[in-house]
C-alpha cells in the first residue's frame, strides 16, 4: 500500500512537500508566469531543475557515452523520487515540458541498449504526462528493457496494472496475442503479493481472466487475506466469475491446509459440495479435526453419509455420523441454558407481563379458544428445546389447570392440533423423550390431536437425523389415512423432519399422493410444500413436473382458494438459490391459468435468486412493484418479498433494499403495502435494527388491518430470539391498543412468543459462519411461513395456524460452545464484540470492536464475532460459532 500522506515523514527526503502554487499575477503587471514560478523555487529545486534540463540536452547528444551517462543520471533522479507517491515527485514535474522532446527524439534513435534505456524513462514519465487512454506508459514499458518494475515505485506499478487491463480488453476484442502482457502481469502480481497489496493482485488477475496464477504467488503470510478478499468479492461478481473466485480460494486453503475454511467454501459451492467436502475430510488423518468438520456440516444441515473413505474405523465412523446427524445439539443447547441459568419454565403470562400495561386490555382474562391457541404458540416458542413448560409437560397431579390433558382440551378442533404439536417444539431436538411423550397422543380418538402429534413428531426431529429413522417409520403409517387432518399432520411432519435430506422414498410416497384423486385440495397443497422442503434446492425435475401438472389441472374455483398460493412456493423451493436452473420451469409456468401465472412467475424468480444479491433481478422486481394494477392481481406481494430475499445476502444490498421498501410504502398499492412489513422482517430477521423497528412500529398502527398485522408479526421476526426490551415494550402497548381486535391480538401474541424464542437463546437467521453460509432449509422454512402470511386471514388466522411450526426449520441456538477433544464442554475466556469488516485492509487490523470478555458458553447476537482471549488453546476452526473444538497449544507455557 502507498505510504500515508505525511509531508515531514519518509517521503520528505525524496520529494519535499510542494510549495503552494503562487497566486496568479494579474495580467496588468505583464510579468510572465514562468519567471514568477522560477522565483518561487528554492535553491536546491532550481539546481535540480537546471540539472535535469541539462540531462535532457545531453541525452540527445551524438556521443553514446554522454547519452548513457545522462540517461543513467536521469534514471537515478527519478528512481530516488518515485519511491514514494504522496505528491508528484520533483523530477517528474520538472521534466513535464520536455516529455514531447524526448518522445520525438526517441523515435529517431537507432535500435540499441540506449534506446531501451530511454523507453524505460519515457514509460515512467508517461505516468504523469501521457494523455488519458493513450496507455503510453505500458507501450514504452513493453519496448523497454526487462528490468525489475518494482524499483520504479508502487504508483508506477499500479498505473501499469490499470493500463494492462484496458489493453487486455482491446487485444481480446481484436484477437491479438497477449503473451507479452501476461509476462508483465506475472511480474506485477508477484510485486503486489510481496508488498501486501493482495486485493490489487486479485483485481488485476480478474481483469485479465487468469485467476489461477494466484495459487503460485500466495504464501503462508498472505493466503488468509487473499482468500478473504476472494470470498468477499465473489458476492459482487457475475456468474460464472463468482464460483471461479471461490474455487481458487478453496484451492489456496487446501494448499495451506486451512481445512475448516476450505470446508466452508465447499458448502458454499453448492453444485460441487459433496465431492469437495469429501476432499476436505480425506486431506487429513486427524480425527479431532474431522469432528470439527462434522459440526460445521451439521450446523449447515447438509445430509451426508460418513463412508469408509472418510473414517476407516467403525467407532470413529459412528461418532462422526452422530455429530453430522446433529444428535449433540440438544445436549449442547441445554448446557448453554444451564450456564446462563434460564432452565426454569416460563408461562405465557410471564411473557405478556400484563401488570406492566396500564388501563384497558389488562383485565381481559377471557378463556377464549383463540387466546388459548395464542398461548399455545407463545408457550411453544418460549420454551422451545427446553423439554419442560407449564402447560403441556407439567405433571398431571398438580392443580387441575396444570395437566397437559386439560390444556389440550382448552383448545377447539384444529386448535388441539397445534396444542399437541407444541409438545414437539418444547422437546425440540430431543428425539428420544420427544417421541416417547408424543406417543400417547397418537392413540387419541380425536383426529385433531392425532394430527397434531404427528406434526409434533416432525418438529421434534427437525434438523436431527437418526440412522433408524423413527419419524419416517411412524409418519408413513398415517400418510394414507382417510381423515384429511391426520394426513396433513403426517405429511407436514415428514416435510419438517426431513427438510433438505432429499430422501428418495419420500419422493415416491409423496408424489403418489399428488396424483391421488381422492385427496382434498389442502392435503395436496401441503404434500407439495413437504416435497419442496425435503428437496429444497435440489432442482429435482420429476417433482417439479408433478407439481406443475397438478397446478395445470386445477379448476377456476380451486385456483381461487387462498391456500393455493403455497403451490408456487413449493415449486420455487426446489430451485432455492439455484439461479439459472429455474428458467425451464419458469417458461412452463407461463402457460398456467392467468389467475396464478404471474404469481408463479414472480415467486419462482424470487426464490431461485434468493440470497444471491443479484441486482438485475431486484430491479426487475422493483419494476413489477411500480405498476398500478386493477383489483384481484396478487403477484406484487411475492415481488416485494423477493426484493428482500435477493438483497439479504450482503449488508449493503440489505440497506438499499430497506430504502427502496420505504418508497414502496409511500407510493405502492395496497397489496404492496401489505407485503412490505414482511419483507422488512426477512431483511433484518433476528437482527432488530432501530430504523426498521421504528418503521414497523409506525405500520403496526396502520389503518389497513392487513398492513398492521403483517407489521406486528414482523416485529416478532426482527426481534426473534433477542429478548429485545424495546420490541417487547412495543408489543405490550399494542396488546392493550388492540384489546378488542381478536385477530390483531393473536398476531401480537405470536410476535411476543417469537421475540422471546427459546428464552432468547435461539435465532431465526438463515445465515451462519459470520454471515458467510446460507442454510437452504432455514430459508425455505422462513419463506414458506412468510408467503402464508401474505394472506393472514385465511391461513394463520384461519385453520392453518400450524403453518407457523414450519419456522422451526430456521431455529438454531445462537451460541458459541467450546468443547475439548473428547467433546466435553470446556469453559474458556472469549472476547465477544461487533464484527469489523477487515477485507483488503493493510496490516493485521482487529476483527472485532467494543468487545467484552466472557467465559464460554456465550450467546452471539447478530453481527457479533468471538475470538479466544487465551493462548492456552487453539481452535480448530477460524470462525468461532456453534460447537468449536479446542486443542491445547503445545507452545503455551504458564507464567
Amino acid at each position: 500500500m502507498s505510504p500515508p500522506e505525511n509531508p515531514n515523514g519518509g517521503a520528505a527526503a525524496a520529494a519535499p512537500s510542494e510549495p503552494a502554487p503562487p497566486a496568479k499575477p494579474s495580467s496588468s503587471k505583464g510579468k510572465k508566469k514562468d519567471d514568477k514560478k522560477d522565483d518561487d523555487l528554492s535553491e536546491e529545486d532550481l539546481a535540480l531543475k537546471e540539472q535535469l534540463e541539462l540531462y535532457v540536452v545531453r541525452a540527445q547528444d551524438v556521443d553514446p557515452g554522454v547519452q548513457r551517462l545522462a540517461l543513467e543520471s536521469m534514471r537515478q533522479e527519478i528512481r530516488s523520487a518515485t519511491s514514494s507517491m504522496t505528491s508528484v515527485p520533483k523530477p517528474l514535474k520538472f521534466l513535464r515540458p520536455h516529455y514531447g522532446t524526448l518522445k520525438s527524439y526517441y523515435e529517431t534513435m537507432p535500435e540499441s541498449e540506449l534506446k531501451k534505456y530511454m523507453a524505460d524513462i519515457l514509460s515512467v514519465l508517461a505516468l504523469t504526462m501521457s494523455a488519458e487512454g493513450e496507455r503510453e506508459s505500458l507501450r514504452y514499458r513493453l519496448l523497454g528493457s526487462e528490468g525489475d518494475i518494482g524499483s520504479w515505485g508502487h504508483e508506477y506499478v499500479r498505473n501499469l496494472a490499470g493500463e494492462i487491463s484496458q489493453e487486455f480488453q482491446k487485444r481480446q476484442g481484436d484477437d491479438m496475442p497477449i503473451d507479452e502482457l501476461m509476462e508483465l502481469v506475472q511480474q506485477i502480481v508477484s510485486f503486489h503479493m510481496k508488498h501486501n497489496a493482495e486485493p490489487e493482485a486479485v483485481d488485476l488477475l480478474m481483469e485479465v481472466e487468469d485467476l489461477d496464477l494466484l495459487v503460485e504467488h500466495v504464501d503462508s503470510t498472505n493466503y488468509k487475506r487473499t482468500c478473504l478478499y476472494l470470498t468477499s468479492s465473489s458476492r459482487f461478481l457475475p456468474s460464472p466469475d463468482d464460483t471461479l473466485a471461490l474455487d481458487i480460494a478453496y484451492t489456496i486453503y487446501m494448499k495451506f491446509e486451512d481445512l475448516a475454511s476450505a470446508l466452508r467454501i465447499a458448502l458454499l459451492l453448492d453444485n460441487k459440495s459433496i465431492q469437495y467436502v469429501k476432499q476436505v475430510y480425506t486431506a487429513t488423518d486427524d480425527l479431532v479435526l474431522k469432528k470439527q468438520f462434522s459440526y460445521i456440516i451439521a450446523r449447515h444441515g447438509l445430509a451426508m453419509e460418513i463412508d469408509d473413505e472418510i473414517a476407516a474405523d467403525e467407532n470413529d465412523k459412528e461418532m462422526l455420523q452422530e455429530i453430522v446427524n446433529n444428535t449433540k445439539l440438544s445436549e449442547g443447547y441445554l448446557t448453554l441454558a444451564r450456564d446462563i441459568e434460564v432452565m426454569e419454565a416460563k408461562s405465557p403470562e410471564d411473557i405478556y407481563k400484563v401488570h406492566l400495561i396500564d388501563g384497558r386490555g389488562a383485565s381481559s382474562s377471557l378463556d377464549s379458544a383463540r387466546q388459548n391457541l395464542a398461548a399455545t404458540f407463545v408457550n411453544a416458542f418460549v420454551n422451545a428445546g427446553f423439554g419442560q413448560d407449564k402447560l403441556m409437560t407439567a405433571p398431571s397431579d398438580s392443580s387441575s389447570s396444570g395437566s397437559s390433558g386439560n390444556w389440550l382440551f382448552k383448545n377447539k378442533e384444529h386448535g388441539k392440533a397445534s396444542a399437541a404439536a407444541s409438545l414437539g417444539m418444547i422437546l425440540l431436538w430431543d428425539t428420544d423423550s420427544g417421541l416417547a411423550q408424543l406417543d400417547k397422543y397418537l392413540h387419541s380418538t380425536d383426529t385433531h390431536v392425532v394430527a397434531g402429534a404427528l406434526l409434533g413428531i416432525g418438529v421434534v426431529t427437525c434438523g436431527v437425523k437418526n440412522d433408524c429413522d423413527p419419524a419416517l417409520a411412524i409418519l408413513m403409517e398415517y400418510v394414507n389415512k382417510d381423515d384429511s387432518n391426520i394426513r396433513i399432520g403426517a405429511i407436514l411432519g415428514l416435510g419438517i423432519a426431513y427438510a433438505g435430506s432429499q430422501k428418495d422414498e419420500l419422493r415416491v410416497q409423496l408424489s403418489a399422493i399428488l396424483g391421488d384423486p381422492q385427496a382434498t385440495l389442502e392435503v395436496l397443497v401441503f404434500t407439495a410444500v413437504a416435497l419442496g422442503l425435503v428437496f429444497v434446492g435440489s432442482c429435482n425435475e420429476e417433482i417439479a413436473q408433478s407439481i406443475i401438472f397438478f397446478l395445470m389441472e386445477r379448476s377456476e374455483a380451486e385456483l381461487a382458494e387462498p391456500i393455493i398460493r403455497l403451490l408456487p412456493v413449493a415449486l420455487g423451493l426446489l430451485y432455492l438459490g439455484k439461479q439459472e436452473s429455474v428458467e425451464a420451469t419458469a417458461e412452463v409456468s407461463k402457460t398456467f391459468d392467468e389467475k396464478i401465472r404471474k404469481y408463479c412467475d414472480v415467486t419462482l424468480m424470487s426464490l431461485a435468486y434468493a440470497g444471491t444479491g443479484n441486482v438485475l433481478k431486484v430491479q426487475k422486481l422493483l419494476g413489477i412493484c411500480s405498476q398500478h394494477l386493477e383489483k384481484g392481481e396478487t403477484h406484487q406481494g411475492p415481488a416485494v418479498l423477493g426484493i428482500a430475499l435477493i438483497a439479504m445476502s450482503e449488508e449493503l444490498g440489505a440497506e438499499m433494499a430497506v430504502r427502496s421498501l420505504e418508497r414502496l410504502l409511500q407510493y405502492g398499492e395496497q397489496n404492496i403495502r401489505r407485503a412490505v412489513p414482511l419483507a422488512l422482517g426477512i431483511l433484518c430477521i433476528s437482527n432488530p435494527k432501530v430504523n426498521v423497528m421504528d418503521t414497523l412500529s409506525r405500520l403496526s398502527h396502520d389503518a389497513d388491518a392487513d398492513v398492521s398485522m403483517a407489521a406486528i408479526i414482523s416485529l416478532g421476526l426482527i426481534g426473534a430470539g433477542t429478548n429485545n426490551a424495546r420490541i417487547a415494550g412495543m408489543l405490550r402497548n399494542l396488546s392493550s391498543y388492540y384489546y378488542k381486535e381478536a385477530a390483531h391480538l393473536f398476531c401480537v401474541r405470536i410476535a411476543q412468543g417469537l421475540v422471546h424464542l427459546g428464552k432468547g437463546l435461539l435465532t431465526l437467521s438463515p445465515y451462519h459462519s459470520d454471515r458467510f453460509l446460507l442454510s437452504p432449509m432455514a430459508l425455505g422454512g422462513i419463506v414458506t411461513v412468510l408467503h402464508a402470511c401474505l394472506d393472514m386471514k385465511s391461513t394463520i388466522l384461519g385453520k392453518y395456524h400450524y403453518i407457523l411450526y414450519i419456522i422451526v426449520l430456521a431455529m438454531q441456538p445462537r451460541m458459541l460452545l467450546t468443547v475439548d477433544e473428547d467433546l466435553k464442554p470446556l469453559p474458556v475466556p472469549v472476547r465477544v464484540g461487533q464484527a469489523v469488516d477487515v477485507v483488503g485492509q493493510a496490516g493485521r487490523p482487529k476483527t472485532i470492536t467494543g468487545f467484552q470478555t466472557h467465559t464460554t458458553p456465550v450467546l452471539l447476537a447478530a453481527g457479533e464475532r468471538a475470538e479466544l482471549a487465551t493462548d492456552k488453546y487453539i481452535p480448530l476452526t477460524s470462525t468461532l460459532e456453534g460447537f468449536v473444538i479446542l486443542k491445547k497449544n503445545p507452545e503455551y507455557h504458564e507464567e
